[in-house]
This record gives C-alpha cells, sequence and structure tokens, in this order.
C-alpha cells in the first residue's frame, strides 16, 4: 500500500530537484485491428487508439495537479506496426499511411509521442518487416509525434547483420530527409537489442505482444533527486554512497507506484510496470553527468566513470525493485548525450568520447543515446557503431541501444539544435577508419553460447 505522507517526504524534491513523473504511457493492442484493406486498417487504428486514449492527456493533468508532481509526458505505445500492416501493406509507402494516421491519432489525444513503429528483426526480416524499415525515412519526415524502434539482435538469437547495414543506410536516409531541422528525424529512430516488452521510453517504445490490451505504465525520472542526496553524503565511503543512492530510488519509486495505480484506476486499464530510469533533461541541476561529479568524478568521461555509472544503475534497480513489485522497462540510469546539459559539456571539451560512452553502455540501462555525429559519417560506419553496441548487448544478456544523429550539412564541432527534451549538443567526432568490408558480409552472427539455456 503506498501511503500519502510517502509522497509529501517527496515534495522538496519537486521544489527544487526536478523530480517529475517522466511519462504516463498508455500501451495499446492493435492485434484486433489487423485488415487487409489499408483504408479499413488505418480508420480501425485511428478509432482504437482515439477511443482508449481519449482521457489520457485530462487524467495524467489531474493527478499531478492532485499530488503536487508535474506529469511531463503522456504517450502512447502501439503493437509493432510491421505485425499489425503486414496484410495490407504491399510496399514501404502503405506503411507511411499508418506513420500518418498515428500521427492524427496523437494529436487528436494530445499525447506528446507514440511510439511502435516497429518491426523485431533480431532473427530475420519478412516482406513486412523490409517494408516498414524501408518506408522510416518518409514516415518520419512527414509526422511530427511518431517514435521508430527496430529490434536487430538478441542474447537468444544473435545479431541480424543484414539489418543491421540496412539501418545504416536508413539513419543516412532519415537524416537527410529531416536535414532542415539537424536531421531531427534520426532523433525520433532508435535500434535494440534485448528491448523490454513493456518499455514506455521514447523513441523506443512499443506494446509487446505479450501485454494485454490496454495497460498502464508509469516512467519516472529524478537525476536532481540522486545528487542533491549526495551532496549530503560527500566524502563518504561507497557503502555510504550506494545506501543513499538505494534509499532514494525507493523514495521515487513510490511516487511513480501511486501514480501508477491512480492513472489505472481512473482510466480503468490495468496497471502494467513502473520503471524508474533516471533520464536528464536539458534543464539545470537534472543530469547523470552532474551525479558523477557529485561522486568525485570532474567530468564525465574522467577514469571511473564507468564504475561510477555501474554503481548508480545497480543501486537505482534495488531500490526500484523495493518499491514496487511491477518494476520493469529500462530502470536504471540513461546518458543520452544531447538532453543531458553536464553530459554535452564534457562532450564538448574532450572529457567525453564515442569510444567511452560505448564502453559505459556495458553498465547503463541503454546505450548510445542521442549523439550528434557528423552528417558525412558513411552509413557503413554508422552500421558499425551498430553492431558494436548490439555485441555489447547481445553477450551481455542485457537491453542496448543506438540512437545516432548524423546531422547533414555540419561537421565535429558545429552545433545541432533539437529543442525541448531533446536538447543541443555538438557534433562529435567519429572514427574516421573503415569498416565496410565486416558490415557487408551480410548473414547472421550467432548467438553466444550462454543463450542456449532452457
Amino acid at each position: 500500500m503506498v501511503e500519502l505522507n510517502e509522497v509529501f517526504e517527496t515534495i522538496d524534491m519537486v521544489s527544487h530537484e526536478n523530480l517529475d513523473v517522466r511519462t504516463i504511457t498508455m500501451g495499446i493492442s492493435l492485434l484486433d485491428c489487423i485488415d487487409p484493406d489499408l483504408d479499413a486498417l488505418c480508420q480501425k487504428i485511428y478509432d482504437k487508439i482515439t477511443e482508449s486514449a481519449k482521457d489520457l492527456v485530462k487524467v495524467g493533468d489531474e493527478i499531478g495537479l492532485m499530488y503536487g508532481v508535474p506529469v511531463i509526458n503522456k504517450r502512447i505505445s502501439i503493437t509493432p506496426a510491421a505485425l499489425v500492416g503486414g496484410a495490407a501493406c504491399k510496399c514501404p509507402e502503405d506503411f507511411v499511411q499508418i506513420a500518418k494516421t498515428l500521427d492524427k491519432a496523437a494529436k487528436k489525444v494530445g499525447v506528446n509521442f507514440i511510439g511502435g513503429y516497429s518491426a523485431l528483426v533480431q532473427k530475420g526480416m519478412t516482406q513486412a518487416d523490409r517494408f516498414l524499415i524501408e518506408s522510416i525515412p518518409q514516415a518520419l519526415a512527414e509526422t511530427e509525434r511518431v517514435c521508430s524502434s527496430i529490434s536487430l539482435g538478441s542474447t537468444r538469437t544473435g545479431i541480424n547483420m543484414d539489418a543491421v547495414r540496412l539501418m545504416g543506410d536508413i539513419v543516412v536516409k532519415t537524416a537527410e530527409m529531416t536535414k532542415e531541422a539537424d536531421s531531427i528525424g534520426c532523433a525520433k529512430l532508435v535500434v535494440f537489442c534485448n528491448p523490454p516488452d513493456d518499455n514506455p521510453f521514447m523513441a523506443g517504445a512499443f506494446h509487446g505482444v505479450t501485454e494485454t490490451d490496454r495497460i498502464i505504465n508509469v516512467g519516472v525520472s529524478g537525476p536532481g533527486v540522486v545528487k542533491n542526496a549526495l551532496s549530503k553524503v560527500r566524502g563518504q565511503d561507497f557503502e555510504v554512497l550506494c545506501e543513499t543512492i538505494k534509499k532514494t530510488a525507493f523514495k521515487v519509486t513510490r511516487v511513480g507506484q501511486l501514480f501508477a495505480k491512480e492513472a489505472s484506476k481512473r482510466l480503468g486499464v490495468p496497471f502494467g510496470i513502473v520503471d524508474l530510469s533516471l533520464a536528464p533533461t536539458p534543464a539545470v541541476g537534472d543530469s547523470i553527468a552532474d551525479i558523477m561529479h557529485e561522486m568525485g568524478l570532474e567530468y564525465a568521461g574522467a577514469p571511473g566513470t564507468t564504475a561510477a555509472l555501474a554503481i548508480l544503475n545497480d543501486q537505482v534497480k534495488k531500490g526500484g525493485v523495493m518499491a514496487s513489485s511491477y518494476v520493469g522497462g529500462l530502470s536504471g540510469a540513461f546518458i543520452p548525450v544531447t538532453e543531458d546539459r553536464a553530459m554535452a559539456e564534457a562532450a564538448e571539451i574532450g572529457a567525453l568520447t564515442l569510444e567511452k560512452l560505448e564502453a559505459m553502455t556495458c553498465v547503463c540501462s541503454v546505450g548510445l543515446d542521442m549523439i550528434a555525429i557528423p552528417g558525412s559519417t558513411p552509413a557503413t560506419t554508422i552500421a558499425g557503431i551498430i553492431a558494436d553496441e548490439m555485441a555489447i548487448g547481445m553477450v551481455n544478456q542485457k537491453t542496448t541501444a543506438v540512437r545516432l544523429i548524423p546531422v547533414i550539412g555540419k561537421d565535429v564541432g558545429d552545433f545541432a539544435e533539437f529543442g525541448g527534451l531533446l536538447g543541443e549538443a555538438k557534433i562529435m567526432p567519429v572514427n574516421k577508419f573503415g569498416c565496410a568490408d565486416f558490415v557487408n558480409r551480410g548473414g547472421r552472427i550467432p548467438a553466444p553460447i550462454h543463450s542456449f539455456k532452457n
């Protein structure tokens, strides 16, 4: 049972430390919308989303006012569109019509983003999967609120290198088609290894096929809360450090639990999970890099950064699991560069490099996230970076992801601005040596030996 006095303890966190409920996300199954006629399919999709989520924004705002904790985003995730559109879509342009329908529905109900323009191709691609992937550049260029994600690998199946190579081209084409806005389309496109079915965070959210018809997931954040708590134990040993993070994560998760239960009751939709992810924003004092600084590092990227991030990620998970029976998603620490003001500063002065970020992904919640790179970066190089990150996830049995933004027309040192929660940062350098012969081999990288468990 979540008690109101547990929420009252967080009032100072809200007022001074940027605590917020990052998102209330309604997952909606569209499997019952499947139809071989494209127009009929799109109408069913629009009708189901607008009916299911008609009160989502209103309820989110009401709960935020009721408890005095802001709900920043209200979002929707859907069944991967490649599954829903497979019977009706005969070309990439048909899938674009589905994307436009999703965008129209999202605007109608007032949500910030809708995720699930997705395909699961970690072992192979159907014709529908390929059509959806090929449609991504146009779909993201011609919509505002649609987010896309592609699963390219898993510990159980290995890595689909044909899909990895294709996604290198798709990222570049998406950048080209949105170049007038600093290639912002790529900020709404992520590739995964081992994605969870119940992730409420964009751009990787989709409604898993194992989920019920509708579900409410809540994502809670609060890097500023953790930083402030650590400032009170400055200089003390690692046991105290870890306990402080864990206790803080517990309190924050309890807030998410309360919101999720209340939203579930008011909307008449089952409660799914609370995702406690320390996801930063561009706001001052809402930074993962600032937590690392408080832990004793001069800048994110300094020696000791990976160890500090490992501590943070582990203690956040431990505190969250104690606070709720249903913790899921990507719970832990995110390290998006453009969305974290102090992380972007560390990259700007050279303390944080792409290679160091890759090392950090071994212990964080996701992977290489929101990194602006030169627009001239070859598609094969992007595919190679994706392959590296997929390998980290596959071998270590964890979720990893890549969200790179090759900013067309800009080079290292230039500035990219995306606005809002997406933030801004200078373009980071990329290793100039080639990997084309490697990524062009095609086929599938086999699953590791420890995948053979049953």
